[in-house]
C-alpha cells in the first residue's frame, strides 16, 4: 500500500514541476532570497558584535585591558631565605603559568605579550645631581625586576643587566637598564650608579649596563605600566606652585627582585595577564563580564588566592572596556531590532502573497479534483509534497549562501531562521488552497468584484486586530519609547503596528473617494476614466494583505534610510562645529595673531569662494548683572553673582563676511547690519586714543545676553576697556564651541589682527598648508573633510550601519514584489477584460491607458499610506531613538549631547515614488503582451471568465 502511494505521488509531483517549471523556479528563488536574508541576519548581528568586542579589546590602552594580579612583598615572620624564593624568577614563572592555566573562560591570555615579576610601588627621591630637575624637583624612579626582557627588547648599547651571584636581601650592587626614551629624557648613560637606600640606612647600588628599545612599545608587556618604556612629566602634588618632577623606570635584572625586599619602597609582586581578544565572541561578553567581577571580587579571587598567596588582588580595566561594549550593543541592538522586525514582517506577508498566487491559479485545477471525489488530506498531502521539494533545498541554499556570506557567527540562529522561512511556505501554501476547497465547488463568482458586504467574520477578525494595534500604540504613547533594560519588543513592532492600523483603515476607506470621483466622470465623453474608476473601486487586488506589505516595506525603508541619514547628518555636523568652515586657520596658541597678508593668500587659491577673518580672545570676565555701565552695583549690595556664565569668548569679526559664513554653513541669518553702529561707538581709525566710554553692539548668546542685560556694561579685554550693549541674539556659532560668547565688529577692536581664518570652498590641502607653512611654522589648518574622516566606524557601528542599509534595500525590494504580486494576481482577469473591450472597438492605446489608469488608485494609496505610515513610525519612536552610538561613539573629542532621529524626505519619498513607478511600468507591460495575444485566445468557449 506504501509503495502504491509512493508510486502515486512521485507522478504527481514530478509531473506538476514539468508543467509549471516558471512558477516553481520564482518560489524557489523567493525562498532562497528570503532564507538567506533571514539567516544572514542573526550571523551579522553576532559578527558585528564580535568584531566590536575584540576591536575595543585590542584598541584599548594596555593599562586599562590588561588583568593584574598582584601581592605586597612575603611576610616579615617569613624565614628570610623563603622570602628571596618567592620573589625569584623561578616561583614568579610557576605561579605565572598556574594562573594561566587556571584562567576561567572565556578570558584567554595573550601569553607572549604577557608579563610577571618584582616592581616598588614607592618611587625613590634620586639625589643624583646628573639627573634633570624640571622647577627644582628631583627625579623620582621606580625599579622594577620584570622577567623576559631580552624577549621584548633589543640591546642598543652596553650589556644586559645580569646577577653574577644569587641575589639576596643582603645584596648590595645590582645591575639594571633602561629604555631608549629614559636614557635621552632622564640623561642617563651606560655606566651611571643609582642609589638606592635601605631600611638599614645603607644604599643598594644599582649599575646601569646597557640601553635596549622595546620590540612592541604599545604592547601589554611594555605599556600595560607606560613609565617602562619612556618618563614622565608629572605635577608635584604637595607643592603650592605648579611644578613638575621626571618619572622613570630602572629594569634590573629578572633575578635581582630579593634586592628590593630591604628598601623602603614596599616592594610588590605583579602577574599581568595580557588578554587575547581573537577567541572571543560577542555573545561571550556577559559571561566574560561575570568572570572578571568573580576574579576581583568573587569566588575567582579565592582561587587566585590559593595560587598566588592569601593577599592577592585582581585589578583590571577589562570589565568597564567589556561594560562600555555591553552598553553600545544594546543602543544599537534596539535600533536594529526595528529593522529585523519591519523586514521579517515585509518578507513574511510577500511569501503569504505569494502562496495566495500560486494557489489562486490553480484553484479551477484542485476544484474539478475536489468535485471528482479527491479528500481534502490527499489534496493537501500533494501539495505539501510539491511545496518542500521547491521550498526545502531553496532554503537550504540560502543558509548556505548566508554562512559563506557572513563567515563569523552562531550557526543555529541563522538555521532557525531559514528553518522557519521553509515552514511558513511549505505549511502556509497548502493549507491556505486546501482550505478553500472545504467544499465542493462548480464555478465561482467573479474575481473581479468585491462583496458590498464583507462577511462578519473578516469584520470581526479585522476589528480585533485594528483595536490590539490602536492599543498596543497608545500603551507606548503612553508609556514613551526611551524605556532601558535592553530590547522592547512593543517599541520593535512599531513601524508593524501602524503599518497594520493603517492598512485596515485604508482598506475600507479607500472605495468611498472613487466611487464618488466616478460620479462626475461618468458624465464625460469617454469610458476610459470612469471603466478604470469602477474597477479600482472594486477589485480584489486592493485587498488588507498587500497594502500592509507595502506600507510595511515602506515603513522599514523610510525608517532605515533616516537612520542612515541622521548618521550621516550627525557627522557632518559634528565635524562643521569643530572646525567652523570648510577650512580653519589658527595659530598654535589661542593669542598666536594670523599675519595680515595671509588672508589675502589664501583667498586667492584654487577653490576657496570666501574667507572670513575672526579675532577670538577666550575667557572675558563678564560683570553681574544689575551693575552699570561702569560696572558699579546699582542697588550697593557688591554681589557679583547672577544667571549666566561668569566669562566668555569674545569674538570681533567682520559682519558682512561673517553673516555669508553663516549663511552656508546652515546657522540662522546673522543680523551683521546691527553690529555697524555710528558715532561714538563707529569703528574707530588705527591708532586712534582708546575711548573708554564708547559702547560696542554686540551680539550675544542666550546665556551671555541673560547675564548682561539690554544696558551697556563695561569690559576688560586684551584688546582693551570698552563697553557692549547686547542688540541680539545667536543661538550658536562655528567659530568657538563653547556656549557662552559675546560677537563684535573686528573694526571696533584696537587690535584688529585675525587669529583664525575661517575658509568656504574646497581648496587643495597640500595647496593651502604650504601658504600658511610660508607664513610660518606657528599656524595650524583644520580641514571639515580631515575632521568628517576621524568619525570612522568602529566595526559595530559599521556593521550595524551595513544592516540598515540592506534593510533600506530589502525594504524597497520587498515593496517593489508586492506589487508586482498585487498586479499579478489580476493579470488574467485584465487580459480578459481587454479582450472583450477590443471586440468592442477599444484601441491598444486605449487598452493600456485603462489598465494604467486602474492601477493608479490602488498604488497612490499604497504611497500615500506609505509616507504617512513611515512619518507615523519615526514620529512615535524618535523620543527614545538616539543615534549618538551609531554615529560619533567612540571618537575622542566627540559631543556626548544625543543625536535625535529626525524623518527624512529622501528616504520618504524615493521608495514610494518607486512604487508608482513600477506599478505604471507593470500596467503598461500587461497591455502591451495583452494586446499581442488575439481575442479568439483569451476568450475560449466555455471559459468561466
Amino acid at each position: 500500500m506504501n509503495d502504491n502511494r509512493r508510486a502515486a505521488n512521485a507522478p504527481w509531483t514530478r509531473t506538476r514541476l514539468r508543467t509549471a517549471p516558471g512558477a516553481a523556479v520564482a518560489l524557489a528563488v523567493l525562498v532562497l532570497v528570503t532564507a538567506f536574508l533571514a539567516a544572514a541576519f542573526p550571523r551579522a548581528v553576532d559578527a558585528y558584535e564580535t568584531k566590536g568586542l575584540r576591536h575595543d579589546i585590542a584598541a584599548a590602552n594596555p593599562s586599562r585591558s590588561v588583568v593584574e594580579v598582584a601581592r605586597p612583598q612575603p611576610g616579615l615572620e617569613l624565614p628570610q631565605e623563603q622570602r628571596n624564593s618567592e620573589v625569584r624568577a623561578p616561583q614568579l614563572s610557576r605561579v605565572g603559568s598556574a594562573l594561566l592555566k587556571d584562567l576561567p573562560a572565556p578570558l584567554r591570555a595573550n601569553v607572549p605579550q604577557s608579563a610577571q615579576g618584582v616592581r616598588t610601588t614607592k618611587p625613590v627621591v634620586a639625589s643624583e645631581p646628573w639627573l634633570p630637575k624640571p622647577d627644582g624637583s628631583p627625579a623620582r624612579i621606580h625599579y622594577a625586576a620584570q622577567l623576559d626582557l631580552k624577549r621584548h627588547a633589543t640591546l642598543r648599547s652596553g650589556a644586559w643587566p645580569r646577577t653574577r651571584a644569587p641575589v639576596t636581601s643582603g645584596t648590595r650592587e645590582v645591575e639594571g637598564t633602561v629604555t631608549e626614551e629614559t636614557a635621552a629624557d632622564l640623561k642617563v648613560r651606560t655606566g651611571a650608579v643609582l642609589a638606592l637606600p635601605l631600611t638599614s640606612g645603607e644604599t643598594l647600588s644599582v649599575r646601569i649596563t646597557g640601553i635596549v628599545t622595546p620590540r612592541d612599545p604599545g604592547g601589554s608587556y611594555w605599556s600595560a605600566d607606560p613609565l617602562l618604556r619612556a618618563p614622565s612629566l608629572l605635577p608635584d602634588p604637595q607643592s603650592r606652585y605648579p611644578t613638575f618632577y621626571w618619572s622613570g623606570t630602572v629594569l634590573l635584572a629578572e633575578d635581582a627582585g630579593p634586592a628590593l625586599l630591604n628598601t623602603p619602597t614596599e616592594p610588590a609582586l605583579y602577574w599581568r595577564i595580557a588578554p587575547d581578544p581573537t577567541k572571543l565572541t560577542g555573545p561571550d561578553g556577559p559571561r566574560l563580564a561575570a568572570e572578571l567581577a568573580s576574579l576581583e571580587s568573587g569566588p575567582g579571587l579565592l582561587d587566585v588566592r590559593e595560587t598566588a598567596g592569601d593577599t592577592a588582588l585582581v585589578r583590571s580595566g577589562l570589565g568597564d572596556l567589556v561594560a562600555a561594549n555591553a552598553r553600545m550593543r544594546e543602543a544599537i541592538s534596539s535600533v536594529i531590532t526595528v529593522a529585523a522586525l519591519g523586514i521579517g514582517s515585509v518578507a513574511a506577508v510577500v511569501l503569504l502573497m505569494t502562496g495566495a498566487l500560486i494557489g489562486g491559479r490553480r484553484r479551477g485545477e484542485l476544484a474539478l479534483l475536489r468535485a471528482r471525489g479527491g479528500s481534502l488530506t490527499g489534496i493537501g498531502g500533494r501539495l505539501l509534497a510539491e511545496t518542500a521539494v521547491t521550498v526545502l533545498p531553496a532554503a537550504a541554499l540560502g543558509l548556505l549562501l548566508a554562512v559563506l556570506a557572513v563567515g563569523e557567527g552562531r550557526w543555529w540562529p541563522g538555521a532557525l531562521a531559514a528553518a522557519g522561512v521553509a515552514a511558513l511556505v511549505g505549511v502556509a501554501l497548502p493549507l491556505h488552497t486546501t482550505l478553500r476547497h472545504i467544499r465542493p465547488t462548480l464555478h465561482g463568482g467573479r474575481e473581479d468584484m468585491v462583496s458590498a458586504r464583507p462577511s462578519r467574520r473578516r469584520t470581526v477578525v479585522e476589528l480585533t486586530l485594528l483595536v490590539l494595534a490602536v492599543g498596543a500604540v497608545t500603551a507606548l504613547l503612553r508609556r514613551g519609547t526611551a524605556a532601558g533594560g535592553g530590547t522592547d519588543a512593543l517599541v520593535s513592532g512599531a513601524p508593524v503596528l501602524v503599518a497594520l492600523i493603517a492598512a485596515l483603515v485604508l482598506v475600507r476607506l479607500y472605495p468611498l473617494p472613487l466611487r464618488l470621483a466616478a460620479r462626475p466622470v461618468a458624465r464625460l465623453r469617454g469610458a476610459i476614466g470612469f471603466l478604470s474608476l469602477a474597477r479600482a473601486g472594486r477589485s480584489s487586488a486592493g485587498g488588507a494583505l498587500p497594502l500592509l506589505a507595502l506600507l510595511l516595506a515602506l515603513a522599514t525603508a523610510a525608517f532605515g534610510g533616516s537612520v542612515v541619514a541622521g548618521i550621516g547628518d550627525a557627522r557632518d555636523d559634528a565635524a562643521m562645529t569643530t572646525v567652523g568652515a570648510d577650512a580653519r586657520i589658527s595659530g598654535l596658541s589661542e593669542r598666536t595673531a594670523l599675519p595680515s597678508p595671509l588672508a589675502g593668500t589664501v583667498r586667492d587659491l584654487d577653490g576657496v569662494r570666501d574667507v572670513a577673518p575672526v579675532r577670538v580672545e577666550h575667557g572675558v570676565e563678564l560683570p553681574a548683572p544689575g551693575t552699570d555701565a561702569s560696572g558699579a552695583s546699582q542697588d550697593g549690595s557688591g554681589d557679583a553673582t547672577g544667571p549666566g556664565p561668569d566669562s566668555a569668548a569674545l569674538l570681533g569679526v567682520d559682519p558682512a563676511a561673517y553673516a555669508r559664513l553663516a549663511r552656508a554653513t546652515g546657522l540662522p541669518e546673522f543680523p551683521a547690519a546691527r553690529l555697524k553702529a555710528a558715532g561714538p561707538s563707529a569703528p574707530r581709525p588705527e591708532g586712534a586714543a582708546q575711548d573708554r566710554g564708547r559702547v560696542l553692539p554686540a551680539i550675544a548668546s542666550p546665556s551671555v545676553a541673560a547675564r548682561l542685560g539690554p544696558e551697556p556694561v563695561a569690559l576688560d579685554t586684551l584688546n582693551g576697556e570698552f563697553k557692549v550693549q547686547v542688540v541680539g541674539v545667536a543661538a550658536r556659532t562655528h567659530a568657538v564651541s563653547t556656549t557662552g560668547f559675546l560677537i563684535v565688529n573686528i573694526a571696533s577692536l584696537d587690535a584688529r589682527e585675525p587669529t583664525e581664518l575661517l575658509l568656504r570652498g574646497t581648496p587643495d590641502p597640500g595647496e593651502l598648508r604650504a601658504a600658511v607653512a610660508a607664513s610660518g611654522k606657528e599656524y595650524a589648518v583644520q580641514l571639515r573633510s580631515e575632521e568628517r574622516e576621524r568619525y570612522v566606524d568602529t566595526p559595530m557601528q559599521a556593521g550595524a550601519e551595513r544592516i540598515y542599509l540592506a534593510a533600506v534595500a530589502a525594504g524597497a525590494g520587498y515593496a517593489l514584489l508586492a506589487v508586482a504580486l498585487s498586479l499579478l494576481q489580476t493579470a488574467p482577469e485584465r487580459r480578459t477584460l481587454l479582450a472583450r473591450l477590443r471586440t468592442m472597438g477599444l484601441t491598444t492605446g486605449q487598452g493600456r491607458r485603462l489598465l494604467a489608469f486602474e492601477a493608479m488608485p490602488q498604488t497612490l494609496l499604497a504611497a500615500v499610506g506609505g509616507l504617512f505610515t513611515g512619518w507615523a513610525t519615526i514620529a512615535l519612536l524618535s523620543p527614545g531613538v538616539d543615534l549618538l552610538p551609531l554615529s560619533l561613539a567612540g571618537v575622542a573629542g566627540s559631543s556626548t549631547n544625543p543625536v535625535p532621529l529626525r524623518a527624512d524626505l529622501w528616504s520618504l519619498g524615493l521608495p514610494a515614488a518607486g512604487v508608482v513607478a513600477l506599478a505604471a511600468g507593470v500596467a503598461g507591460v500587461q497591455a502591451w503582451w495583452a494586446s499581442r495575444r488575439g481575442s479568439i485566445t483569451e476568450l475560449r468557449a466555455g471559459d468561466p471568465r
